[in-house]
């Protein structure tokens, strides 16, 4: 862990308000959901349990909270008002981790567990059990004999699992090392039973990123053994472009009980790009480009640009549009390249900076015309433009990959001899 990163004992959390970006109260923190991992490596934070107004509670993604400060919580302000469930793979930090009695891996003493620290890793939004705070001796937590200490998350066993075990638990845990794209290919070798549980254990971002990568007759699959209000979590989860061509497959009745139980937010940006043909710059492209105004400085644009979970296509460049400045924008007024961020200001207003003269796409521009349009101009995105100026979305090259290849192309062994070796993440 890098010094200096954001560290919390959660029972300082316990009760806390939670508040979206306006500074208006979401709820109260009732608990944190962990995931075990194999490997002797820390949990991971993967969430909040969220206590509402109307006394539901909901789960809150690490990857959607913003600040976790001195007596509050802070979220991007996009909240999933169903339900929390537990799932098999999950555990609940104060109500399964605290009084729990494990041993020091060092002395085979055993300990309670008082409390517990988490802490952010550097650069992401990813939270990881950090220490313990436990005390010595036999006894719950209320009782006051015995020595109290801290000690590494490494020091305890009993927060792992066995690297030998072969439950979707196990399973789940061991994909988290890989890329999206690994784990598909993993899932799509499994035999159809197996495939469908460590799906359905998989957390919602997780599932999306990995069916973006699956053959459509997985996705199709795994999305229709998945409770309906579950896959319409998933389906928010994904891009607007994926969910749309998922969704495309389905039957129509399907696809609108699906689309009424989304967040009318996304569902409405489902609903834009299905109305385009597939092999068109409308149906291949993202909705959720980086919009910026014309007022925005190089700092504002960088920043934006280092979010963690946009794509290095998305991540190349922003687009500056007159407000409002989601897709459908305000008039587009050009594009200013990533390169050309690094070498300005950061004081710079982007509208100084910004090129007008590379002409948009129409999104009816055919896939052959987009793939040229890409390849002359050795752009890895685009934009797509209505014929009122307005900025719609983004096509990206590996949306296009997508269609040019061949459609068995997610099954080709990129580990074997001859093919294409890449790392972990």
């Amino acid at each position: 862990m890098a010094a200096g990163a954001p560290r919390v004992f959660v029972s300082h959390l316990s009760g806390v308000p939670v508040f979206d970006p306006n500074g208006d109260q979401v709820g109260r923190v009732r608990d944190l959901v962990a995931m075990l991992r194999v490997g002797g490596r820390p949990p991971r934070i993967l969430g909040l349990v969220v206590e509402v107004v109307s006394r539901r509670r909901i789960f809150l993604p690490m990857t959607r909270v913003t600040g976790v400060e001195s007596g509050q919580v802070i979220t991007t302000g996009v909240v999933n008002m169903r339900r929390f469930e537990q799932r098999p793979t999950e555990r609940l930090v104060l109500g399964e981790f605290l009084d729990r009695r494990v041993r020091l891996v060092e002395s085979d003493e055993e300990v309670t567990v008082l409390d517990v620290a988490i802490q952010q890793l550097p650069a992401r939004r990813d939270w990881e059990i950090d220490k313990y705070f436990v005390r010595k001796g036999r006894g719950g937590a209320l009782r006051r004999k015995g020595e109290t200490l801290t000690v590494e998350w490494s020091a305890v066993s009993g927060f792992s699992l066995e690297e030998h075990g072969q439950g979707a638990e196990n399973l789940v845990a061991t994909f988290e090392r890989l890329r999206p794209a690994d784990v598909a290919n993993a899932l799509h070798h499994l035999s159809p039973k197996r495939r469908v549980e460590v799906a359905a254990a998989l957390d919602d971002d997780r599932l999306a990123d990995v069916l973006e990568e699956l053959p459509e007759d997985d996705q199709v699959e795994i999305l229709g053994k998945l409770k309906e209000e579950r896959a319409a979590d998933v389906l928010e989860a994904m891009d607007p472009d994926d969910a749309a061509d998922l969704l495309s497959e389905l039957p129509e009745e399907d696809k609108e009980r699906l689309l009424t139980l989304m967040r009318p937010d996304d569902a409405a940006d489902v609903r834009r790009l299905m109305a385009y043909e597939e092999r068109t710059a409308g149906g291949l492209m993202t909705t959720e480009p980086i919009v910026l105004r014309p007022d925005a400085t190089v700092a504002d644009a960088l920043a934006r640009v280092r979010q963690s979970d946009l794509s290095p296509a998305l991540a190349a460049q922003v687009y500056v549009c007159r407000s409002p400045d989601e897709t459908p924008t305000g008039k587009y007024l050009g594009t200013v390249h990533f390169q050309r961020l690094l070498r300005d200001p950061p004081f710079t207003l982007v509208s100084s900076i910004v090129d007008s003269d590379l002409v948009p796409l129409p999104p009816d521009t055919p896939l052959p015309t987009v793939t040229s349009y890409l390849a002359a101009y050795n752009l890895v995105s685009a934009p797509v433009v209505d014929e009122s100026g307005s900025l719609l979305g983004a096509v990206t090259v590996d949306d296009v990959l997508d269609h040019l290849l061949p459609e068995d192309w997610r099954e080709t062994d990129f580990h074997g001899e001859g093919g294409i070796r890449h790392g972990r993440t």
